[in-house]
């Protein structure tokens, strides 16, 4: 019980990320539950993926009502991202006989995702300000593409997802960039990305549930500390400077990358 307990401020510290700046839920807690408690690569995923389907819960119907989200921009995405989600689970469920496969493919692309989304945080303005720049350019010759593409970005965080539970954030706002940098202010690019993510996360965890890579008893505490976290941290007067927090969750990130990719 009393290691247990330990999840607790885990998910506080996540849950006060999450509320003062928005980034860092989704890509910060499976390489916690593998590095820091030791739990298997797979189990962290299936936890992770309902933990953030239910803290991605209340900030999508907050931002719904607020009419912030680009459901058209949501339906594109979501025709690639289900089926793609669908199909890994279906591959994981046949590579589970097997003994180690699934934690090690779970592991080896987790390593690879968290450089990738470390390498997104640290782009992301430099990357908006070049949509921008080219939007004229990209609209005019790729506008008629803009639906397949944006299907093939779907599958691309449908698997990303699937396999590590990271890649929403990092390939959803970078791909939306580029794609509609016109179209989605910052506001309406951060509820977009989140409001795709609620059900690719739940379709996945609820897959990863039935595969046996999920923790009750560790998500219950995870819940604990990150519910009061985002309700503390979204309410205080003071705002972390966004682009200070991203650069740190950065570095975080490509060590814990680094460090899983050296070890696997």
């Amino acid at each position: 019980m009393v290691e247990h307990a330990l999840y607790i401020p885990a998910g506080l510290l996540v849950g006060v990320l999450v509320g003062l700046t928005g980034v860092g839920g989704g890509s910060l807690m499976t390489p916690i539950l593998v590095m820091l408690f030791g739990q298997a690569p797979a189990v962290a995923v299936g936890t992770d993926l309902v933990f953030a389907a239910t803290t991605k819960l209340a900030a999508t119907a907050s931002f719904g009502y607020s009419r912030k989200v680009d459901w058209r921009i949501v339906g594109r995405l979501a025709l690639g991202s289900l089926p793609a989600a669908a199909a890994v689970l279906w591959c994981l469920m046949l590579t589970g006989a097997q003994a180690g496969v699934t934690d090690q493919l779970v592991e080896r692309s987790l390593s690879i995702m968290l450089i990738v989304t470390a390498v997104g945080l640290l782009a992301q303005a430099p990357l908006r300000r070049l949509g921008l720049k080219a939007a004229a350019l990209w609209l005019k010759f790729v506008d008629r593409w803009t639906l397949g593409i944006t299907i093939a970005m779907g599958v691309l965080i449908g698997v990303a997802v699937t396999l590590t539970s990271v890649g929403a954030g990092a390939l959803g706002v970078v791909g939306l960039l580029y794609l509609y940098p016109l179209r989605l202010t910052a506001d309406r690019l951060v509820a977009t990305d989140i409001a795709h993510a609620l059900p690719l996360a739940l379709i996945a965890g609820l897959g990863h549930a039935s595969l046996g890579h999920l923790n009750l008893t560790v998500l219950a505490f995870l819940l604990l500390g990150s519910i009061p976290g985002v309700l503390i941290a979204s309410r205080l007067a003071i705002r972390l400077p966004n682009a200070v927090v991203r650069r740190a969750i950065a570095v975080l990130l490509g060590g814990a990358g680094l460090r899983l990719l050296l070890v696997t």
